[in-house]
């Protein structure tokens, strides 16, 4: 779906732009482990974009298969959740957000699993 390649690559943008920031804006204005934190969100924003390009180009080789679709969104759905529980964590200094953080954790989960279950079953590959 020519939509999860652009909400990857719109979030491949955002990631190395907070990327960025961390490094360069955060670095003097919070504590090493919040720094650690932000560096985490990040790292977990650009692998998950890059999955969203991926399965964007996936349903375009199997057009059939809906839960693949749903495995776009779990991934979408988790870097909000995740990566950004985090960054408002660190720029907010509100722990509890971190509540948040799991949830977008098991969307990553469940979005990863869909993608293998929809390639095993697609007997084209």
């Amino acid at each position: 779906m020519k939509l999860f390649i652009i909400l990857g690559s719109l979030n491949a943008l955002i990631g190395v732009s907070l990327g960025a920031f961390g490094a360069h804006g955060l670095k003097s204005k919070v504590a090493p482990e919040m720094l650690t934190v932000w560096e985490t969100a990040v790292q977990y924003h650009l692998i998950h974009a890059l999955g969203l390009i991926m399965i964007g180009l996936l349903c375009k080789l199997m057009p059939e298969a809906s839960l693949l679709r749903t495995s776009g969104w779990l991934l979408f759905v988790g870097i909000v959740m995740f990566s950004g529980s985090l960054y408002a964590m660190v720029l907010t200094g509100t722990k509890p957000l971190g509540i948040i953080t799991p949830i977008g954790g098991v969307a990553f989960l469940v979005g990863w699993l869909l993608l293998a279950l929809n390639v095993w079953r697609d007997s084209s590959l």
